[in-house]
């Protein structure tokens, strides 16, 4: 059988309305999404997230109550959380330094070019930070969702949640981080999304796409 190219994954892939809860998504599955989660770029390479990735059913029913009731949320068996650094600080941007250091060895340049973003960054307001930071979650929201269908593993990027309630339910504060974004996994109920038998829509290539020569 052939593969299936990238854009066939991303045909067969949509905001998949019900999940079937009796069918789980097996673990190699999941740790090849969080990979690609891992490997997703971000500004400076500064990954300022975390990834929660939630099973426990008490809990996801927790947060499906700060989320309208999204039965994704529960009937899916993985639920991933992107929290999202609620400021930069000089700590945090040495971990990154450090972590090149490991990787590529003291040099100067390097340690010259986070000097300079230390210089940006740290006397911002630090919601502006916490913004620029949840944009690079977003990033990586993307890059999930095309891991999701490469392995055939349906999804849903959730904005409509209470941050502050799923931030208080997994003890977000404490850590310096606020929620973003959440990502069910699972698969689709065949016989009870609605959405699932219709075609799919997308603006014409022409609608949205310039040509600049």
């Amino acid at each position: 059988m052939t593969p299936k190219a990238l854009n066939d994954h991303l045909t067969w892939r949509y905001a998949t309305k019900k999940m079937d809860p009796a069918k789980a998504v097996p673990q190699e599955k999941v740790d090849a999404i969080i990979e690609a989660i891992r490997m997703a770029p971000t500004s400076s390479g500064t990954q300022p997230f975390e990834l929660l990735v939630i099973t426990n059913a008490e809990i996801r029913s927790q947060i499906a109550a700060a989320a309208s009731g999204q039965a994704q949320i529960t009937d899916g068996s993985h639920l991933l959380v992107f929290a999202a650094w609620d400021n930069y600080t000089a700590d945090r941007i040495d971990e990154v330094v450090q972590l090149n250091v490991d990787a590529r060895g003291d040099l100067p340049m390097l340690q010259a070019y986070y000097e300079n973003l230390k210089a940006a960054y740290l006397p911002r307001d630090a919601e502006e930070n916490y913004t620029h930071a949840a944009r690079q979650a977003y990033i990586a929201l993307g890059v999930a969702l095309v891991a999701a269908a490469e392995q055939e593993v349906d999804s849903t990027p959730m904005e409509g949640f209470d941050p502050e309630a799923v931030d208080a339910i997994l003890g977000l504060k404490e850590r310096g981080l606020r929620s973003v974004l959440l990502m069910p996994l699972g698969y689709r109920d065949t016989a009870g999304d609605w959405l699932l038998p219709m075609e799919k829509v997308r603006k014409p290539r022409e609608a949205i796409v310039t040509q600049i020569a």
